[in-house]
């Protein structure tokens, strides 16, 4: 006798966002139900019900006592929300761009940050080096590591070089922010950039963890792995399974009113 297949409850994201925003039906305040409108709509005596376009659910409800229309409106009048993969899509890329974004605007305001120090660098660095001082800390030359030996080497640079990192910040900001935009807009061009960008930092990121281990690097790289393999696999870059023409059949699979004819159920 074979053994069953262990169960493995999947992940509705339709029911996710359903639960936050609310069901999509058609046909809540129509006077009467036409045959064509079983797909999503249907009358049980007193009971109407509506389907959910997003997430499949049957609702039972009563018919309005107020109607606002004679019947649903046609199929080519109604605009179906994303469900299924495209869905799943949005929602992680939304989730990847606003970890660009916030590190963007990180970035934006660590760079004024250093223009500000820049200006008025000479005197912070007597009121910091009196207050350290006044506190028993040694001279902070003597420091080869930790945060007293990052504050000698920042008041120990040349303002041009200050600047020069102050740039550097406000370019890979805008790269960042760029990113975060075209993901959010789930643009093709914007996959291939968040891609290369990350994977570029996966080394440099792996390195660090062999210099000092901590939960936040850890943590930090795994996000970045995970988001370059579903980038990579998922998104079909470079032509990968099949690439943007699989893809874009694999999304028509789970739109449009053929996707909702298929997971009907007959009454």
């Amino acid at each position: 006798m074979a053994k069953p297949r262990r169960y493995l409850p999947r992940f509705h994201w339709e029911l996710l966002f359903c639960g936050v925003s609310g069901h999509e039906l058609v046909g809540l305040g129509a006077t009467r139900l036409r045959p064509e409108d079983a797909l999503f709509a249907r009358q049980e005596g007193e009971v109407r019900w509506l389907r959910c376009l997003r997430c499949d659910s049957w609702l039972p409800l009563h018919a309005p006592e107020q109607p606002d229309c004679e019947t649903p409106p046609a199929r080519e009048e109604i605009e179906l929300p994303i469900r299924g993969r495209p869905l799943r899509d949005l929602v992680i890329l939304r989730v990847i761009a606003l970890k660009k974004g916030l590190l963007g605007v990180g970035f934006v305001g660590l760079a004024l940050a250093l223009l500000l120090f820049s200006s008025r660098r000479d005197d912070l660095r007597d009121r910091v080096y009196r207050a350290l001082g006044d506190l028993g800390a040694a001279p902070l030359e003597n420091y080869d590591t930790g945060v007293l030996h990052w504050i000698h080497e920042g008041f120990s640079l040349d303002k041009g070089r200050l600047l020069l990192v102050a740039l550097a910040l406000v370019l890979y900001s805008g790269l960042l922010i760029g990113e975060s935009v075209g993901l959010w807009l789930q643009k093709r061009w914007a996959e291939y950039v968040a891609f290369v960008a990350t994977s570029v930092l996966l080394p440099f990121e792996a390195y660090e963890l062999t210099v000092r281990l901590s939960p936040l690097k850890i943590v930090f790289i795994a996000l970045n792995v995970a988001i370059v393999l579903y980038l990579l696999l998922a998104k079909r870059l470079f032509g990968l399974r099949g690439g943007a023409a699989a893809e874009e059949r694999v999304r028509e699979q789970d739109i449009g009113w053929a996707a909702l004819e298929r997971g009907a159920p007959a009454f």
